[in-house]
């Protein structure tokens, strides 16, 4: 439902059939990629958990949004399943995903319907998005759209956009910009309704938009004007939202979830390759040193750790409080011909203090997987092995 800028009849987004490029404005970046950054941005800012889209269309927005590690609930309405059948699959996690698991749980659905039909499973949102949709609704459905949207779902925030009727004189030959457009509103005509809507819900309601005007037209507005609505008094208190009965009309036709830290065999995976990741760099930047007390003799635990922290030429950067905290945690050391680590120590190092709260989680999880001391205490390795034969440290 959404201005596509792929249509053939829009003369805004990119596509100008039987008008004269050259007497076309074309903006930069693509006006609905400012849309959906002016969005994203607001995400940025307001980091929702949840957020739904009335009227996502070719769900590109969605697929923006879905990078965000704030949201764990994305959900997308439209009134074309098709579209949204041959999209879904965009919105599936890729490889890379899997390889670096999000912090939080991520679930995207797409579900087929009528923005002006409730569903209860989108009551509790923290913000819901409805860009360049309410000038394809007829009358009545314009009519029930705040019934719904903001009386019955009634999210913390919506941002509502839709075209600026008095900038359409810039463009050559436009009365409506898309021939589905049912209607296109001026300045005056959006915000007395957003007001009154505003007011009837209990709403706060701040005016702005994207698409600059050329020079010399700055007194037409934005190409695109934007309302943004806030609850006030914050977001519906979850016995508000349990007391609404169920309602499931809409047909969910995609579903997926993403791999997370919160998933255990994920959060394992992690934890482990970090941990093993880290001994080796340890390991292989002793090796040197090592060679230099070739001639000790004796089990004797020899403390190797030195009192700079290692820093790898292409690892990561520490800050002087991180450097401070692991040049004052226990050291490395060896034993005959064994490399023992400290759990400690790991836990001194950014990433790896991220992941686990403390030395008991991080022994936990990782005891089936790598080898540790008799006390558990510390992660055991061969201090030497076939590879560094080959490359001669």
């Amino acid at each position: 439902m959404e201005e596509n800028n792929l249509q053939c009849s829009s003369v805004v987004d990119g596509n100008f059939e039987e008008v004269p490029r050259e007497t076309a404005i074309q903006f930069k970046p693509p006006l609905y990629r400012q849309r959906y950054q002016f969005v994203k941005n607001l995400v940025d800012q307001h980091e929702p958990k949840k957020v739904a889209d009335l009227g996502c269309g070719d769900t590109s927005l969605l697929r923006l949004l879905k990078v965000n590690p704030c949201i764990e609930l994305l959900v997308g309405v439209d009134i074309n399943e098709d579209k949204l059948r041959w999209r879904g699959d965009s919105l599936a996690p890729f490889m890379g995903d899997f390889l670096k698991p999000r912090d939080l749980n991520l679930t995207i659905i797409l579900y087929h319907g009528s923005v002006v039909e409730r569903d209860s499973r989108l009551l509790g949102f923290d913000l819901i998005t409805c860009i360049e949709l309410i000038e394809h609704l007829d009358s009545g459905d314009l009519a029930r759209f705040p019934e719904v949207v903001f009386g019955y779902l009634s999210p913390s925030m919506i941002v509502i956009s839709t075209p600026n009727s008095e900038f359409n004189p810039l463009f050559p030959s436009v009365t409506l910009r898309d021939s589905d457009h049912k209607f296109e509103w001026t300045r005056m005509e959006f915000q007395t309704w957003a007001l009154y809507v505003a007011n009837r819900y209990d709403y706060s309601v701040e005016f702005t938009g994207v698409g600059e005007p050329p020079a010399g037209a700055e007194n037409v507005g934005y190409c695109t004007q934007i309302g943004i609505f806030q609850k006030n008094g914050g977001r519906a208190t979850e016995a508000c939202v349990s007391e609404q009965h169920d309602q499931h009309v809409y047909k969910a036709v995609f579903t997926t979830s993403y791999p997370s830290l919160q998933q255990e065999r994920f959060f394992k995976l992690v934890l482990v390759n970090e941990v093993s990741q880290q001994v080796e760099s340890l390991r292989v930047s002793h090796l040197p040193r090592r060679k230099e007390q070739d001639g000790e003799q004796g089990d004797k635990p020899k403390d190797i750790g030195g009192s700079k922290a290692p820093v790898p030429c292409f690892g990561p950067v520490f800050t002087e409080v991180e450097k401070a905290k692991i040049e004052n945690s226990p050291k490395p050391f060896c034993v005959g011909d064994k490399f023992f680590v400290p759990l400690q120590r790991l836990l001194a190092y950014p990433r790896l203090n991220r992941l686990c709260a403390n030395e008991e989680m991080m022994r936990s999880v990782i005891a089936d997987s790598i080898p540790l001391s008799s006390d558990g205490s510390a992660v055991v390795t061969d201090l030497c092995n076939y590879f560094d034969e080959q490359f001669e440290f």
